[in-house]
């Protein structure tokens, strides 16, 4: 028997369908994947039949919870490149779902982070259900937030996408909303009348005759301190800020920060500031490319995918341990362009 394929196209009346198909995984993508709905997406771009294309993920548990980070990880450790090609094409299909010709939805339920926002988050159209979590919690392994990440996060009304970045909180339907990393609200359930209502009608009135108003959220009531704590370039104030705050939850997020990687965090809060000057998400793409050749290449990567996803035994021993010891020049060295820089016309794998 062969075994499935990690990423399904079916074609139902108008519209393609992409499903991600590594449920065991929680749809973790990996070069094959990305080659897979790149090539499927151009296909059905000059396809006269397709109008709409609609991305899910399979199984209960969620869209995508990011990328390979095994893959990864080995990598980091041995001094590979394999991790470079797959962002490299990861970011190009990044690009294209947020330049598609025609529309995309994308169906956010469940877990999405890290490289699952970057697949659904520069969508047309995004849809969040009561089961959806949407993270982008790279600060934890030693990483940034990237997939066009800093885009989009620059772009969160307030410090809501600073807090996001730096502490990489879960956050709920209503609040992945306020955020801006979502449009839309559906109840789970709707999900086979969404896609018929797709294969016959226009995607925006399809969408717009199924959605409701998602249960109220966290991030809303919590403006106040965090526009205030989160505020300015330095981490270190801001950790401040928050420590010092009557709020718990502003506490409990400096908290979170502290245990993060003071290089990613740095990294991190340079990139969101930076991204919210660039022109638009290519250019966002191409400064996180570097950031991701760069912090490749630091110990705390290896080590924080060691402590989170291999040994899990939640202990990592960051390089520098705390903010005090960043270099602020490593940090600078990280932004220069990578070599070969990424080519966002570049063909991908086909």
């Amino acid at each position: 028997m062969s075994a499935a394929p990690p990423v399904i196209a079916r074609l139902t009346g108008h519209l393609g369908h992409l499903t991600l198909n590594r449920p065991r995984a929680l749809n973790a993508l990996t070069g094959e994947m990305v080659a897979i709905a790149h090539r499927t997406l151009d296909l059905w771009a000059g396809s006269d039949r397709v109008r709409t294309v609609l991305v899910t993920g399979a199984g209960e548990r969620g869209l995508c919870a990011g990328g390979d980070i095994r893959a990864i990880h080995a990598d980091a450790v041995s001094g590979g490149d394999g991790a470079l090609r797959f962002w490299a094409d990861e970011y190009r299909l990044n690009a294209a779902i947020a330049a598609y010709p025609k529309p995309v939805v994308a169906w956010m339920d469940g877990l999405v982070m890290g490289g699952g926002i970057g697949v659904a988050a520069h969508a047309r159209i995004r849809l969040v259900t009561e089961r959806s979590r949407l993270a982008m919690p790279e600060v934890g392994i030693g990483f940034h937030p990237d997939v066009g990440g800093s885009w989009l996060l620059s772009r969160a009304p307030g410090e809501l996408g600073t807090h996001l970045a730096l502490t990489g909180t879960p956050v709920g339907a209503a609040d992945a909303i306020a955020a801006g990393l979502a449009d839309r609200y559906v109840p789970a359930a709707r999900l086979p009348y969404l896609r018929l209502a797709l294969a016959r009608r226009d995607a925006a009135d399809a969408v717009a005759s199924l959605t409701d108003t998602p249960p109220p959220g966290e991030l809303a009531a919590a403006r106040t301190w965090i526009d205030a704590c989160y505020a300015g370039d330095s981490v270190a104030a801001v950790l401040d800020r928050l420590a010092a705050h009557p709020d718990p939850a502003a506490q409990a997020a400096a908290k979170e920060i502290a245990g993060r990687s003071p290089t990613s965090l740095a990294v991190t809060l340079r990139s969101l500031r930076t991204a919210a000057g660039l022109p638009d998400l290519r250019a966002a793409l191409t400064q996180e490319y570097r950031l991701s050749a760069a912090l490749l290449r630091h110990p705390d990567l290896a080590e924080g995918i060691r402590a989170q996803i291999i040994d899990k035994d939640r202990r990592p021993r960051w390089r520098p341990a705390t903010l005090d010891g960043v270099d602020e020049a490593a940090v600078a060295a990280c932004f220069a362009p990578a070599t070969p820089p990424l080519d966002l016309t570049a063909e991908g794998p086909r």
